[in-house]
């Protein structure tokens, strides 16, 4: 078995009950500059998080070039008010060079074609230089999400992915953007629960889940990234 993929075993059991900053602070004493965090900017929690573990952090964002513009203004906002190094991936393509080659509204025919482009290939390019990366997944997020381990391996990069507030529930989400003045995208505050590409987010209705909002129709709930 992969070393790596035993550490982050043995690590997913032993850290499950460990706070956030110190799943941090063992990721960062772990992996060093090998380690990235990865933000959608829908709020900024994870990094702020990293930032007071790691000053000068990594944190990656994907711009597919369909983001809201509240969604760049927050990667923006992000930049300037926390100790990161933000680093911006895009896809290989433009959005003018993908709807010449596959043709327009590619997120309406086949978005999981889309999100492959636009996301996910972007992102395997981009975490190329890291042995792990942290994300901002919680398990009130969805079914789907439900199980999301506080460590795990990602068997299709080969790396180890750190979950740090995977046990938080919406109340400790709130609490501690509250009690830190953390930066949330604006559109949390208009109806939106889950924020992504603005084509394939609606806001959501009472009593839906945060990511109900996201490829409305379809059965799609995930854009790959964590599948």
């Amino acid at each position: 078995m992969h070393e790596l993929q035993q550490l982050a075993i043995r690590a997913g059991t032993e850290l499950e009950e460990t706070p956030a900053l110190e799943i941090l602070r063992w990721a960062v004493d772990t992996f060093g500059s090998r380690l990235c965090v990865t933000s959608s900017m829908e709020d900024a929690v994870v990094a702020h998080l990293a930032a007071r573990v790691a000053p000068g952090v990594d944190v990656v964002f994907l711009d597919t070039g369909y983001h809201f513009p509240e969604t760049i203004g927050t990667r923006d906002a992000v930049e300037a008010v926390l100790d990161v190094n933000l680093v911006t991936l895009m896809p290989r393509q433009t959005v003018a060079e993908q709807d010449a080659e596959y043709g327009p509204e590619l997120y309406r025919r086949d978005p999981d074609r889309c999100c492959d482009l636009r996301k996910v290939q972007p992102l395997e390019e981009g975490l190329a230089g890291y042995d792990a990366w942290v994300t901002g997944l919680r398990r009130f997020d969805s079914e789907q999400r439900a199980g999301t381990p506080v460590v795990d391996w990602d068997a299709r990069r080969q790396k180890v992915k750190i979950s740090p507030i995977a046990r938080w529930t919406r109340e400790d989400v709130d609490m501690y953007i509250a009690e830190h003045g953390v930066l949330v995208n604006p559109l949390l505050s208009d109806g939106y629960g889950s924020v992504g590409c603005a084509p394939c987010t609606r806001r959501t209705l009472p009593g839906e889940d945060a990511r109900a909002g996201r490829w409305t129709g379809r059965a799609k709930t995930e854009c790959g990234l964590h599948t």
